[in-house]
């Protein structure tokens, strides 16, 4: 088999679990180093432990390089120990993939405020200090040798983040976040040669069974290797594989979903409709039939008018 990250060193964050170990397991099996991030928390973020040390001895089993990582991704000392370790255990850090992050749902009026605080932590701050230090260490890198260098940076949207659902306001905005965090990041970096892109996974994993009755949670590592079930949360991993190699140099700023058996790339907002007043001021008391008739029409596609 062609391997397509031999001599990489990688961390995944969240990666004790579902979406987060099948790319790890996926990483490490294209020859990359890989150092296994997990909290051990539950779900909501309640908790500690040793998750991460499972899917390390998976992949040494398997034969590959790979250390434990037990941070929180949201402290930023332990976010900038985290790609540190990366430099002290192995002397570089080409791949970093931030997957960490909890849920807890409650519909807007019922959510607290530490509910909202928390997921944010975790999804948005935890993203922003992994990929704000990585950078760093990058461009200093490029400075010093007065070029390009090596980076990749792979960021987890979700459907919520680009749709919004019920009962997800601080998960919708927080995955929301990342999509305008990334698309900044890759016009930052593309000078240095990093690209930061976007991957939108889907399968049943602990996280998105707590919104479903009866799911089946199963580990990447439990099902057979060709065995194809559409809610394997690893199912995404080797797109993630791929943009994290050099093949994939000229894919910056891009928010892919890949869910089952297909792969979408996904277009941002766009204008649908517009109306234009011919440089004068609107006036509010006209604006209902200008809305009516010019903007919204038939309707545009997704509109959802209030009662």
């Amino acid at each position: 088999m062609t391997r397509l990250l031999d001599g990489k060193v990688t961390v995944v964050t969240g990666a004790g679990h579902g979406i987060g170990r099948g790319h790890a397991l996926e990483l490490a099996k294209h020859g990359a180093t890989v150092i296994v991030n997990d909290l051990g928390s539950s779900a909501s973020g309640d908790g500690a432990g040793r998750d991460a040390e499972v899917v390390v001895d998976i992949i040494r089993s398997r034969g590959g390089r790979a250390s434990a990582n037990f941070a929180d991704v949201g402290d930023e000392e332990a976010a900038r120990a985290l790609v540190g370790q990366a430099y002290e255990e192995y002397g570089q850090l080409d791949i970093l993939v931030n997957n960490a992050g909890i849920v807890r749902d409650k519909a807007i009026w019922n959510m607290s405020t530490l509910d909202f605080d928390l997921v944010m932590r975790v999804h948005a701050r935890g993203t922003w200090l992994l990929s704000q230090e990585a950078s760093a260490r990058w461009r200093a890198a490029a400075k010093a040798g007065d070029g390009r260098t090596y980076g990749r940076i792979i960021n987890t949207t979700s459907g919520a983040g680009l749709s919004g659902n019920f009962g997800q306001t601080n998960y919708a905005a927080a995955k929301a976040a990342i999509v305008g965090m990334t698309l900044s990041m890759s016009l930052e970096l593309a000078g240095i040669g990093v690209t930061a892109n976007c991957i939108g996974p889907g399968g049943i994993t602990r996280i998105s069974a707590t919104s479903m009755a009866e799911a089946e949670v199963v580990e990447p590592d439990e099902r057979g290797e060709d065995d194809f079930d559409p809610f394997d949360p690893s199912l995404a991993s080797p797109v993630v594989a791929w943009l994290a190699s050099p093949e994939a140099g000229h894919v910056s700023g891009q928010v892919i979903k890949a869910i089952g058996e297909n792969i979408q790339l996904m277009s941002g907002w766009a204008p649908v409709r517009t109306a234009s007043n011919g440089e004068k001021r609107w006036d509010a008391t006209k604006l209902g039939s200008v809305f009516a008739v010019d903007v919204f029409g038939t309707r545009a596609p997704g509109l959802r008018m209030g009662g």
